[in-house]
């Protein structure tokens, strides 16, 4: 079990300006990282209603169970590793495995029993380092959607915003408002579920 702050700014990109960074930063194919997120949450939302998120995340054949907790400045995370066979049963339709994670959960009222998994996001990850944080270009593919998003992960919330601001103005892209990942999941299917967008 690890924690650790993450303090990160992101902002949706057109694919053109996807593009453009990637030419920008010189990445091509062969720096990308394809990683998948498995996301749970209680019928009820529970974990969602208190800006919290629960995943699995499999990258290069290894399993981390990641609950995200909202905090004064940024996110705490909790990370747990998984063997390939516990990640498996969690997916398959079981209760999330005993451990730190599952303790945490009781302390926010939530029984571990409870929750469920609601799908899964892939994404093509490249990541660069850039002015002393690591800037993340994503592609990211679920529920019969792609998009692309750029983040900066700091450890100083202050400069990495000044930073990030001097990016996207460099480049043109405007600041749109971007949520993280499990909330655009949770939207994507939330507008299928009402069969407003297929």
């Amino acid at each position: 079990m690890s924690q650790e702050l993450e303090i990160e700014f992101k902002n949706i990109l057109e694919e053109t300006e996807y593009q453009r960074l990637l030419k920008v930063f010189s990445i091509d194919d062969t720096k990308k990282v394809f990683q998948e997120n498995f996301y749970f949450d209680t019928p009820e939302f529970a974990l969602k209603n208190q800006g919290a998120a629960l995943r699995i995340r499999e990258k290069k054949g290894t399993y981390t169970l990641t609950l995200k907790q909202p905090v004064t400045r940024g996110l705490l995370e909790t990370h747990q590793i998984l063997t390939a066979e516990e990640a498996k049963q969690m997916l398959d339709g079981g209760h999330i495995i005993a451990g730190e994670v599952a303790s945490i959960l009781k302390k926010l009222s939530i029984e571990p029993t409870d929750v469920t998994f609601f799908g899964s996001l892939k994404t093509s990850r490249a990541e660069v380092e850039y002015k002393n944080g690591l800037l993340v270009l994503d592609k990211s593919y679920y529920l019969n959607k792609t998009d692309f998003e750029v983040e900066y992960e700091v450890t100083d919330e202050l400069c990495g915003k000044i930073v990030f601001q001097e990016l996207l103005q460099q480049y043109n892209i405007p600041i749109r408002k971007t949520d993280n990942k499990i909330r655009r999941f949770y939207n994507r299917k939330k507008q299928i579920l009402l069969g407003e967008e297929l």
